[in-house]
């Protein structure tokens, strides 16, 4: 299982590894964007397989995982993703990609049979070529080589070099000054100044390629990026408004000193602001890099009620009010429930209430985790007939237990196999699966009725049934 550690700078040297060389080129697969944006997506780390694998925290989506990054010639890309499936499966979220590139869409769409894509062109990248931005060549770039002149002319002793830890003070006195002339109202423009700013303290470490515009000891322009693959990646760009033409002078001046050898610049995404965007455009950029949102769904997606089930002498429909006394019961008793292998109290939170129960698997339909049957005999309440741990990739698995006084009557075999061919055939999974304890005979002998052995540990016995 996947053990994830919150990214910090403690971790440069082993993330920087990975990103170094890693050919997505999107600014979200780069270190410096991770540490950036930590306490907004509160990014977390584990290896798997020769990849790198990242779990962020989204208030909207909740986990969202970037797409595995493999080091050459070692990752195992597919391995990593049965390692993060297993990881959602264990933990009862859906398998989600928040920042998928354009190259990987297809994988993961045919891994999963089910799945909501999306791309907002406000979070796309801007991609250039490297030699574009270095000399500013040819008719096109006329007009960035004339604020060039013009700033050349009005400022005649400003000069780019690399920024060094010496300079800490004279970044803070830019920061300062940019603060004064910084006029957006934008709450997401003030928190990545305040990011920016947060970021340029790393100024001095072995990735970071930092450079200023100067004259006369004051900083106009301070701008920090960091190669990924054949990626210059840029995480700050920023000059004050005042000096005019001293923005295409440090994106020159800047993309010349530090894209040796490297294909494209990534001068991120604009966010959506009209600004940002218009001064993007004009730098005339190769092609807009997509950031594919990428969530698996299972086969619950399309339902919209619990459907009723019937057999020759059964009924599978949803669970009902009038259902809450026996339904505790069944789920209280120790006794009987520990060959359930789960315990409610490991995720009970707060105290338990009579609703609990019910509660519970009616918010597990409605966030399409699982099914609860209700397995009635007539009117009367005996069992449940649980269909949970969706894999995202067309397997489930399925429960089923019987309150005790109606068991030995062959009411949880005629439930079981009723469930498992609606699971199969009415559903469509592909794939199910169900466990039980080496020493639970009845389920054992169940099972073996209904599905094929599909192996064993050392506390399970495992089935499977497969269309």
């Amino acid at each position: 299982m996947l053990q994830f550690t919150p990214i910090s700078l403690e971790h440069e040297t082993l993330l920087r590894k990975y990103y170094s060389q890693c050919t997505y080129g999107l600014c979200e697969y780069s270190l410096g964007v991770k540490l950036m944006w930590r306490d907004h997506w509160r990014p977390e780390f584990a290896e798997s397989h020769g990849c790198l694998v990242i779990l962020n925290h989204s208030a909207h989506y909740g986990a969202m995982f970037d797409f595995p990054i493999p080091l050459p010639g070692e990752g195992d890309v597919d391995a990593a993703l049965d390692d993060i499936d297993a990881w959602c499966v264990e933990n009862g979220v859906p398998p989600s990609f928040g920042v998928t590139p354009e190259s990987e869409r297809e994988r993961l769409m045919k891994r999963y049979p089910y799945t909501t894509v999306d791309s907002d062109r406000a979070w796309q990248d801007y991609f250039y070529h490297a030699g574009d931005l270095s000399t500013f060549a040819g008719r096109r770039y006329s007009g960035q080589r004339n604020h060039i002149n013009k700033f050349h002319k009005l400022y005649p002793d400003a000069v780019y070099r690399d920024l060094t830890t010496d300079d800490r003070e004279k970044v803070e006195d830019f920061w300062r000054e940019f603060h004064l002339v910084f006029n957006k109202e934008d709450a997401e423009a003030k928190r990545e100044v305040c990011y920016a700013r947060k970021l340029m303290e790393l100024v001095g470490h072995s990735w970071v390629k930092a450079g200023c515009v100067e004259l006369d000891g004051k900083l106009l322009a301070i701008s920090l990026a960091e190669a990924c693959g054949d990626t210059l990646v840029c995480h700050i760009e920023k000059g004050l408004p005042q000096y005019e033409g001293v923005y295409p002078f440090m994106v020159q001046s800047f993309a010349a000193a530090h894209s040796e050898g490297l294909t494209w610049i990534n001068r991120e995404d604009d966010a959506g602001d009209k600004g940002l965007r218009t001064s993007k455009l004009q730098y005339l950029p190769a092609f807009l890099g997509a950031k594919i949102r990428v969530l698996a769904r299972n086969e619950l997606g399309a339902l919209e009620t619990v459907p009723m089930l019937k057999t020759e002498r059964l009924t599978l429909d949803a669970l009902r009010e009038e259902d809450k006394v026996p339904y505790n019961r069944l789920c209280l008793d120790d006794a009987r429930n520990r060959w359930w292998g789960y315990d409610y109290r490991d995720d009970l939170d707060g105290e338990w209430t009579e609703d609990y129960f019910l509660h519970v698997a009616r918010t597990d339909f409605q966030n399409k985790l699982a099914v609860n049957f209700a397995i009635r005999l007539g009117e009367t309440f005996i069992g449940e007939a649980v269909l949970y741990r969706f894999d995202y990739k067309g397997g489930a698995e399925l429960g089923c237990r019987i309150l005790p006084e109606f068991a030995g009557n062959g009411y949880g075999t005629e439930a079981f196999r009723r469930a498992a061919d609606w699971s199969l055939y009415g559903l469509g999974l592909y794939r199910l699966a169900a466990k039980c304890f080496h020493e639970n005979d009845a389920s054992r002998n169940m099972l073996n009725r209904c599905m094929r052995p599909a192996g064993e540990d050392g506390t399970f016995l495992y089935f499977e049934k497969k269309v």
